[in-house]
């Protein structure tokens, strides 16, 4: 067994390598056991539209059911959607088999207790279960139900939309296809479709909203169309991305803003969580909105607990994961963040670009991964904190952010894939070059981290 697949948030991995029958099997007996001890018997079970996910999730069920869970299992659906089913229906919890953003080769398992994460040491709990054969047995079962006629009435309850918006929709041939469209069309919208027909192989490109050149077409035909407002989905829907009416791709950090002003209007002084990958114009945002600001470790586990220790009505990241609990039910939704971006347009004398331009953008890089081994990333990362630490301010709530006060830059362990991901920022574009030189040269000193310079 490849123990590299338990990972910060979830267990993930590359199907054909990671993933066999064995594996999977005793997954499920590891997570139905962990439940069993913790009180807990009614589970969830559904899974994207990945072509491995079927018979992935027949596995888990067959682990799961030996441990005596009763499983409803409600098929190919979104993340949400089974989040919601948690809720809608009292169950104690459940699993989604999905691959999200990764490259086709991957899979993945996002288990839950609630709508709480298994997450940290509890995923290395199932680890040492499957490893000392530490199961419980029982008779469980498995009953068929349909989540998505119940979770779509929900969406359609939650908007009021001043005026009709012209919408494009990029899926990302994912799971959000079937369902945002249709949805959004029944609110009196205008919607043009891009690659909303469900295909497991990704064809047109990965669904991934957060990385710009994947949002290109989008752009384009909003352009085109003459479009309000284009929005990309992730692979099992609880991601967003956007780009607005004059083509120009939002990052997510800024959308933040957006929101977490809206959520403020009805919730004065409420915490607002972030991502140590957000913009330092998004603080400034939220102070001014009348919000606490509060930087956190990114994965949308991290991102739930902090919520919840804290009771604050509003989460989000640099990814496009985004959590409401004013008017929801605290888990990340990317059509439900959707629809709460079109009402605030909707709803506004202004075009989006000129909503958008209200929150100060600063020089900045997207997202950059570099090469570095599951095995060695997080001590690599620990090491570049304490060498950062000597020299500069650090804020080490995940990794090193290196504040420089006219700008920073960020090095941390991905929780997903054998990477470190990278952002900088700068007040000028003179002093964004010369931060992300002194993280280069702090690079060029670690062999494990596999970059080239010119790359960024």
């Amino acid at each position: 067994m490849n123990e590299s697949i338990f990972r910060a948030n979830d267990v993930r991995g590359i199907v054909e390598r990671d993933f066999s029958d064995d594996v999977v099997l005793n997954l499920g007996k590891a997570y139905g056991s962990f439940m069993r001890r913790r009180g807990h018997q009614n589970l969830v079970v559904g899974h994207d539209l990945r072509l491995s996910s079927p018979h992935l999730a027949a596995l888990f069920m067959d682990g799961l059911k030996s441990t005596g869970i009763r499983i409803t299992f409600i098929g190919q659906v979104t993340t949400p959607a089974l989040y919601f089913a948690i809720v809608h229906w009292n169950l104690d919890g459940g699993c989604m088999i999905t691959g999200s953003h990764n490259p086709r080769p991957y899979n993945g398992f996002k288990m839950c207790e609630g709508l709480g994460s298994v997450y940290g040491d509890n995923i290395q709990k199932l680890k040492e279960m499957i490893k000392s054969n530490d199961f419980e047995t029982g008779a469980g079962s498995v009953q068929h139900r349909d989540i998505m006629p119940e979770y779509i009435a929900m969406l359609k309850s939650k908007f009021t939309f001043h005026k009709k918006l012209k919408i494009v929709i990029d899926a990302g041939n994912a799971t959000a296809g079937p369902i945002a469209p249709q949805l959004w069309r029944e609110y009196g919208h205008e919607v043009f479709e891009l690659y909303c027909e469900p295909d497991g192989n990704f064809p047109n490109h990965l669904p991934d909203p957060c990385v710009p050149k994947y949002m290109r077409d989008l752009a384009e035909l909003v352009v085109r169309e003459g479009a309000d407002v284009g929005i990309g989905y992730d692979g099992d829907s609880d991601r967003l991305g956007a780009v607005d009416d004059t083509g120009d791709y939002i990052f997510a950090d800024r959308l933040l803003a957006l929101f977490a002003r809206d959520v403020l209007k009805n919730n004065p002084g409420t915490p607002i969580i972030f991502d140590v990958k957000c913009s330092m114009a998004l603080p400034e945002a939220i102070k001014k909105a009348g919000g606490q600001p509060v930087m956190w470790k990114t994965g949308h586990s991290m991102q739930k607990a902090k919520m919840k220790e804290l009771g604050a009505s509003f989460a989000g990241e640099l990814s496009g994961h985004v959590f409401f609990k004013d008017d929801f039910f605290g888990f990340d939704d990317g059509i439900y963040a959707s629809g709460r971006l079109l009402q605030i347009i909707a709803n506004a004398e202004k075009k989006f670009s000129e909503i958008i331009a209200t929150v100060p953008v600063f020089p900045s890089t997207e997202e950059i991964r570099v090469d570095c081994a599951d095995e060695v990333k997080f001590d690599t990362v620990a090491k570049l904190v304490k060498d950062f630490a000597a020299h500069y301010k650090v804020i080490d709530v995940d990794g090193a952010r290196v504040d420089f006060g006219d700008g920073w830059g960020l090095v941390r362990a991905s929780n997903t894939e054998p990477n470190l991901v990278v952002r900088f920022e700068a007040r000028t574009k003179e002093r964004l070059t010369e931060i992300i030189t002194i993280f280069k040269d702090r690079f060029d000193k670690y062999p494990e981290i596999i970059y080239s310079r010119a790359r960024f």
